[in-house]
């Protein structure tokens, strides 16, 4: 049966995609360049960049045009899929740098090939696509701080370790706490040692298998919880060029006047005698989920320290 005219466009332009004669992040012909190409109407053209769209192979980037969505598949060969350790460590590290300064949002192939110098299409010979770098970004932040091969005496002081190397992570790259997900966990060997590393202190404590997974797992995602708005200030930081400190400082006035009129009794009588901040809310809920964990653990093994 004979395509009509938008499909036999929208199928040429997704072989040249998945061809790799399109590399993500490259420009796809304008509406106007498909009627003059293919001698079709503007809403046939519009109907064939709509097909792509929906395939997610395309996707329009305001003041740009319709460019090669980053997840598009590309076709690869043996010999362009061999991969360099020392180029995939030189893109992790390029991308890494992109995703501390200016946020993963514009982090794409074809600003960290840009950053690098070299074609778009190279790096799709050591990274699949942008969710594989992505994870390969989470794991090489976490080994940049590796657990010591020692710990230190006691349950406690082991996960007050583990949690305080994760809080220095999540404060030097403000994207990666938004990159993790615990209900899809990445499966990153470096990150998940500090699982290990709870498991491991909190055997031989006298809990069952269950409650050490939990515990190992809500420490982790308690600390990546203290530091998800990271990356939001971060942003909102560069775009503003205030921090967060002097917005609070701003809102002085209104919060004044906000408590003056009564409604808030309690928070008015401590608001002068606190100083909240993103340390001390998580040191405050470091101390007291650990404080709750060993109650639980004296219930069952009363010498437990």
């Amino acid at each position: 049966m004979t395509q009509p005219p938008y499909a036999r466009i929208a199928a040429e332009l997704r072989r040249r995609i998945q061809a790799g004669e399109l590399a993500p992040g490259d420009r796809v012909p304008s509406t106007r360049a498909i009627t003059q190409r293919w001698g079709v109407a503007m809403a046939t053209a519009t109907k064939a960049l709509t097909a792509l769209r929906h395939e997610g192979l395309v996707r329009a980037v305001p003041g740009v045009g319709t460019v090669v969505a980053d997840t598009a598949p590309q076709a690869r060969s043996a010999s362009s899929t061999a991969e360099d350790p020392a180029v995939r460590t030189r893109v992790v590290r390029a991308a890494m740098a992109l995703a501390d300064a200016e946020g993963t949002a514009g982090l794409t192939m074809r600003r960290v090939a840009a950053e690098l110098g070299i074609p778009t299409m190279s790096l799709y010979r050591h990274v699949a696509n942008k969710e594989q770098l992505l994870a390969l970004m989470v794991d090489a932040a976490f080994a940049g701080e590796p657990l010591p091969t020692r710990p230190p005496e006691g349950w406690r002081a082991r996960l007050e370790l583990s949690a305080a190397i994760q809080w220095r992570l999540y404060r030097a790259h403000p994207w990666l706490a938004a990159a993790l997900n615990l209900s899809r966990p990445l499966l990153v060997p470096h990150g998940m040692r500090h699982i290990e590393w709870a498991l491991a202190a909190l055997d031989g404590l006298g809990l069952d298998a269950d409650t050490r997974m939990h515990a190992a797992v809500t420490l982790f995602g308690y600390v990546r919880g203290q530091a998800i708005d990271t990356e939001p200030e971060a942003r909102a930081t560069r775009s503003s060029g205030i921090t967060g400190e002097q917005w609070m400082d701003a809102q002085h006035d209104r919060m004044t006047a906000l408590l003056a009129q009564g409604r808030l009794p309690h928070f008015a009588s401590v608001a002068d005698e606190v100083a909240l901040s993103s340390t001390s809310l998580y040191e405050f809920g470091l101390t007291t989920l650990l404080d709750g964990l060993a109650t639980r653990i004296s219930m069952v093994k009363p010498t437990a320290q």
